[in-house]
């Protein structure tokens, strides 16, 4: 997990100098030639690509005749936009720019570990720890921006039919509930990709070439699963922070509606 990854080397002597003297003032002293770690290289890497297959189906947008690259993601986006509709409803759409660039993100990020001198990003706790923490701020803010500051501080401690007096407890359970999550979500795609490629590692140094090929193959299933348990999760999250009693409402209109048709 120490190895020197060529891309690494090169981004560390154009830019390690400029990073140590610019953190130099906040109180980091910096090695220039390690200035710049594995994992920030490695996410760079990923926002490329992302970035490079982003244009490349922009470029040839088609309605008529569709490429096979934008057939594919158009299937994607349809399986997101109809999660999102299942568990949000109409207004589920709206986080879809969030959720697809995170599930992207670490789909990229889990099967780049299988290219021969690069590394999954995910390996790393900070990376995937920044991951979770983005998707925790985004669904409380998205939860006070649809329900008000109030009224969604007052699920965190007002139980519908319970008595008032547990209010405080229930309210530390849900803080620990809450915060437990950004640890949920970032201990367990770590440790899925980090174990993964640890296995690689180990089976290539032993038997190189032939043997790490089954563990690669099975790591590019699990990746594609964990990214997949990461987005379920963060659309279970947004879906409960987003909830409001009139979305309850009107959903339960709505079944009704679709019950006497």
């Amino acid at each position: 997990m120490h190895e020197e990854f060529l891309l690494v080397t090169l981004a560390n002597r154009l830019f390690g100098g400029l990073v140590a003297s610019l953190a130099q003032p906040l109180g980091f002293h910096l090695d220039p030639a390690h200035a710049i770690p594995t994992h920030i290289v490695m996410s760079v890497v990923v926002f490329v690509i992302i970035t490079a297959l982003a244009l490349a189906v922009k470029s040839k947008l088609s309605v008529e005749n569709p490429g096979k690259l934008q057939i594919i993601l158009e299937d994607v986006v349809g399986f997101l936009l109809g999660i999102l509709n299942e568990y949000i409803g109409p207004k589920g759409a709206k986080y879809l720019p969030l959720i697809g660039t995170v599930g992207l993100f670490i789909f990229v990020a889990n099967a780049m570990g299988k290219i021969p001198g690069l590394t999954s990003p995910t390996a790393d706790i900070n990376v995937t720890l920044g991951c979770a923490i983005t998707v925790w701020v985004f669904y409380h803010a998205m939860g006070i921006r649809e329900q008000g500051i109030v009224a969604y501080a007052k699920h965190f401690a007002v139980m519908p039919g319970a008595p008032l007096w547990i209010a405080p407890l229930v309210l530390i359970i849900e803080l620990i509930s809450h915060m437990s999550r950004v640890l949920s979500l970032s201990l367990r795609l770590f440790g899925n990709v980090f174990g993964e490629e640890m296995v690689v590692g180990i089976i290539g140094g032993i038997v190189p070439f032939v043997a790490p090929l089954p563990f690669m193959v099975l790591g590019v299933v699990t990746g594609s699963l964990q990214a997949f348990i990461f987005v379920m999760l963060t659309i279970i999250y947004l879906a409960a922070a987003v909830h409001t009693d009139h979305d309850h409402d009107e959903h339960n209109h709505e079944a009704e509606a679709h019950a006497s048709a």
